[in-house]
């Protein structure tokens, strides 16, 4: 339900003589945050180790100290970076799959053979910090999928034929009568019997304002529950709740979603085997002609050293991590190498309406007094806030946020009562005011159009401009209207166009508000193709359709009800600002600031990070073909053979470092987006 059909009610039930309602604060409508620590994690213990003794031991090794001074340092590098890695390494052998772990292990303990002990730790430092990093971003998904759970409630109170009872959740039955006092969160999935409240339900269908509920109504687990009570009959199991299935939506999304891998990764088993088989042969045909066995040895291993994917796998991660570094730097964090690629390789772009966007909030867009109401716009608009004070109704605080940003004075309101649906009442220096939606018998008047005087007869819920109109009476009498709206970004439209020349073809607007809500924005936006009143399952459901159609899509949202489709589509991007704790976590990338302009440009950074990876591919494949034809054919000494390889390296490193300079972020034009 949006603005423009929210029958609009007030946020406390009561007059201020009754018994005080439970503050609906923002921190009763997220999840408690249960987050791993990195160095929980004994990947990420080791791979700290085996860093700070790797360069603990860097100086003293090129101060040319005695080796017994930093041997024992490289040694703890090599053990704590690498026995994991061998470990795994190893019991894919045995399941008879050679992996570039254990090559990287066996290319490690090798350079370390013949005295290169530096490139051999720098090979386990790489490694185990990446592990550790994967580890990471895996336990922080896991954390924030538990944590959803936190959303509903733990007990519910079961209506009975003797009266009430508290019971767990988890023990209610498909019929059941639950009673949701105020303030408190729904815990199953049902229908409305009996009371008027309002629902705030924007983790899950991304609604901006708290929906009307009266008997009839559906109602979700996990919502929380306005200021009136509500008798609900459960429908659904609590297993099989709407909140339940967004946590199997997002676990089987996490699960199936097959991730671009690195070029090295997509090569990864043929290129051990070639490589383990290929060091094999150079060292056993020479002794079976009768080479020496050091000799034969020492080729053997400089070919491994030189035939090592060491500068494949720098030719891949500056140019990424660059480009991480770069966004990050102008607010946008994504979260692996991986997450980056990605989002370069997206030919479709989904967005989500409330709070991506939209600003998610209400605003006051137009005050129009009445003719012959006396009242200018500051006294309409002071009028109304002074009434609406009292009450802590998202519309109530839009309309006393925009009086107070224009300096305006609000006069204590007494006698103030409010009802869910309709608006509140009080008494304001001596008038009776009243502001809320028209009743059926206001509606059936002629209404004066604010400021005009022409007499037209004004709609009920909407206004032209898309928002919510809210009469203002005083002692019975019309004397203006405001209009509230929930606001697209003032960038919403250039990032619209801005996909849509990245991608092609125009971004798709998924949303579960309706569709009229929807139209207004898509409209606002440059949108054509728009999905309205979706559950989270229906927006996997889209996002899959169109990845089953060849599509690779780039999904934006923000709340509790977008992560399935963030895990599910190609590559995720959460509004870091507003956004829930499950999409923070679920996304690939989270854009800080909430700049959506940011988006095109990161997939623009993305794309360069890609061209700049087949660069330094091509360059790292030349090298490792030129050194291991020299070895094979003549005779590379080994210092050559480590100077070249570890000159491949440097150079891809130095090239993937060029994303790194401020001029990334600029568009083809030149131009240059406010976020990057």
């Amino acid at each position: 339900m949006s603005l423009h059909v929210f029958l609009y009610g007030a946020g406390v039930s009561s007059t201020l003589d009754s018994p005080p309602v439970p503050t609906l604060d923002a921190s009763a409508r997220t999840a408690p945050r249960r987050r791993t620590r990195f160095l929980a994690l004994p990947e990420a213990r080791w791979a700290l180790l085996a860093t700070a003794a790797f360069l603990s031991a860097l100086p003293l090794h090129f101060a040319d100290a005695p080796g017994w001074t930093y041997g024992p340092l490289y040694a703890i590098a090599y053990l704590a970076g690498g026995w994991e890695p061998a470990l795994e390494g190893l019991r894919a052998l045995r399941g008879k799959t050679l992996d570039v772990d254990l090559l990287m292990i066996v290319a490690a303990l090798g350079a370390a053979a013949i005295g290169q002990v530096l490139d051999g730790a720098l090979l386990i430092v790489i490694f185990a910090t990446s592990g550790a990093l994967e580890a990471l971003a895996t336990a922080r998904t896991a954390d924030s999928v538990r944590g959803l759970l936190d959303l509903a409630p733990a007990t519910a109170t079961r209506v009975t034929a003797d009266g009430e009872e508290s019971v767990r959740v988890n023990r209610l039955s498909v019929g059941d009568e639950v009673l949701i006092r105020p303030g408190e969160r729904i815990g199953a999935d049902g229908r409305v019997l009996d009371g008027t409240s309002e629902a705030d339900q924007a983790t899950i269908t991304g609604e901006p304002l708290p929906v009307l509920k009266t008997p009839g109504d559906e109602v979700f687990a996990g919502t929380l529950n306005g200021t009136g009570a509500l008798r609900v009959r459960v429908e659904r199991d609590p297993a099989d709740s709407v909140i339940a299935r967004i946590v199997i939506l997002v676990e089987e999304a996490s699960r199936t979603k097959a991730p671009t891998q690195l070029f090295i990764e997509k090569i990864e088993q043929r290129y051990a085997v070639g490589v383990v088989a290929a060091t094999l042969t150079v060292f056993a045909v020479p002794l079976a002609f009768g080479a020496d066995l050091t000799g034969a040895l020492l080729r053997a291993m400089t070919f491994m050293i030189v035939a090592s994917p060491c500068a494949v796998v720098l030719a891949t991660m500056p140019p990424l991590l660059s480009a991480i570094a770069t966004a990050g730097r102008h607010g946008v964090l994504v979260k692996s190498a991986l997450a980056m690629e990605r989002l370069g390789e997206i030919d479709t772009a989904a967005l989500d309406k409330t709070g991506t966007l939209t600003e998610g909030a209400p605003e006051v867009t137009a005050v129009r007094p009445a003719t012959g109401s006396g009242l200018d716009e500051d006294a309409l608009l002071a009028l109304a806030a002074a009434a609406e004070h009292p009450s802590e109704h998202p519309l109530a605080r839009a309309i006393v946020v925009a009086a107070r940003a224009r300096d305006l004075r609000l006069a204590p309101a007494r006698d103030f009562t409010a009802k869910p649906g309709h608006g509140v009442t009080a008494t304001v220096d001596g008038r009776f005011v009243t502001v809320g939606r028209p009743d059926s018998g206001l509606d059936a008047e002629a209404d004066t159009d604010a400021g005009t005087g022409t007499g037209t007869r004004m709609d009920r819920d909407t206004d032209v401009e898309g928002g919510t109109v809210v009469r203002v009476e005083r002692d019975g009498a019309l004397v203006g209207t405001l209009v509230l709206a929930d606001r697209p970004r003032a960038d919403a439209a250039e990032t619209a166009a801005g996909l849509t020349a990245l991608t092609g073809t125009s971004p798709v607007l998924l949303t579960g508000d309706n569709p009229r809500a929807a139209a207004q924005v898509a409209t606002a936006t440059g949108i054509t193709d728009v999905r309205a009143s979706l559950l989270p399952e229906d927006k996997v459901t889209a996002v899959r359709e169109l990845q089953r159609a060849g599509r690779k899509v780039l999904f934006v949202g923000d709340g509790v009800n977008d992560a399935p489709a963030l895990a599910a589509a190609h590559a995720g991007v959460a509004m870091g600002r507003a956004g829930s704790d499950l999409a923070l976590e679920t996304a690939d990338a989270v854009v800080v600031r909430d700049e959506l302009a940011a988006i095109p440009a990161v997939v623009r950074l993305s794309r360069a990070a890609r061209r700049l990876v087949v660069q330094n591919l091509l360059v790292a494949g030349t090298f490792i073909t030129v050194l291991v034809l020299w070895d094979l054919l003549g005779h590379l000494p080994l210092p050559l053979g480590v100077a070249g390889h570890e000159g491949s390296t440097v150079l891809v490193g130095l090239n993937g470092l060029r994303l790194l300079r401020e001029s990334a972020g600029r568009r083809p034009d030149g131009g240059r987006p406010r976020a990057l």
